[in-house]
């Protein structure tokens, strides 16, 4: 049997880039029976209800607005396939038979733990967007997408874990270079604003990114017992987001604390962490709208 795929997409009030990727979804679909849609729309949203993918089979699911992690953990909830693609309304498909290529490759893991993640034309394979898990995987994790992320940070969340995983001898990261999601911000060659989502802290995210650093290596440790079949640690409890740093030299040595001395990372990422958390951390304080992107750039958020 065909392993079915579940789209994990929320979305808010952008119907023409809803219709966009939908139609590339209808027309580079080869089994379109066993791939799923979970439309996650808030409940003032009526504009992004009731448009059709072809044959592809959409559960809309209307509630409150609420953050990014617990829109993706309702439409988790909600889905029947065995493989979860985190998606944008802002992608568009370029791959034909893309669902085949995806479900050829997840034979390749018979025990079914992996991460894996197309080409988005933007990153290349350096950061995992719209990361691709199994059912077992989500499972293991228990909180895949937490909830505490209001607008980013998910997709990196996610592949922090694997890195982790990775630095324990394990490698299940997988770039999935000939499957092509667009991540197209533009409608027509003209830039999207992004006034839906203009609420969202963008900051808080980050100090919740530090708040489950914990829970991150014992995720890891968790997939590491599932390949090694031995006993799985259990997760630990939920956490705050951490407090910012009152100013640039707190943050200097609240960083260097964080990241620097966490050894289940290699060095080189702790590097990377340091230095994109600390200049957006200068950035937020000084008002530069351009180091605020160098550090999306860098930090991969």
């Amino acid at each position: 049997m065909k392993k079915k795929i579940s789209l994990l997409l929320p979305t808010r009030d952008r119907p023409d880039l809803l219709r966009r990727l939908f139609h590339s979804l209808a027309v580079n679909t080869e089994d379109p029976r066993n791939v799923e849609i979970l439309l996650r729309v808030d409940e003032d949203d009526q504009r992004s209800l009731g448009i059709r993918a072809g044959n592809i089979d959409i559960v809309e699911i209307v509630g409150p607005r609420d953050t990014m992690g617990a829109y993706n953990t309702d439409c988790m909830r909600r889905a029947s396939g065995d493989i979860m693609i985190l998606m944008n309304d802002d992608l568009v498909v370029r791959t034909p038979l893309w669902d085949n290529r995806i479900r050829s490759f997840t034979r390749t893991v018979p025990d079914g733990i992996f991460l894996a993640y197309p080409e988005d034309m933007e990153s290349h394979g350096r950061m995992c967007t719209f990361p691709i898990l199994s059912r077992r995987t989500c499972e293991l994790l228990a909180d895949p997408y937490p909830m505490g992320y209001d607008a980013l940070n998910i997709d990196q969340h996610i592949y922090d874990v694997f890195l982790r995983l990775r630095h324990m001898g394990h490698n299940r990261m997988f770039f999935l270079d000939k499957v092509i999601f667009e991540h197209a911000h533009f409608v027509n060659g003209i830039p999207r604003a992004d006034a839906s989502y203009g609420h969202k802290n963008r900051y808080l995210d980050s100090m919740v990114f530090i708040a489950l650093r914990h829970q991150r290596q014992v995720s890891a440790m968790r997939l590491r017992s599932a390949i090694e079949n031995t006993p799985l640690p259990p997760l630990p409890a939920p956490q705050p987001p951490a407090t910012p740093p009152s100013n640039l030299l707190s943050a200097l040595v609240r960083y260097f604390q964080v990241f620097m001395l966490d050894h289940g990372l290699p060095l080189s990422r702790r590097l990377l962490l340091y230095a994109g958390f600390t200049k957006y951390f200068a950035a937020m304080k000084s008002g530069m709208g351009f180091l605020r992107g160098k550090f999306y750039t860098i930090y991969g958020g």
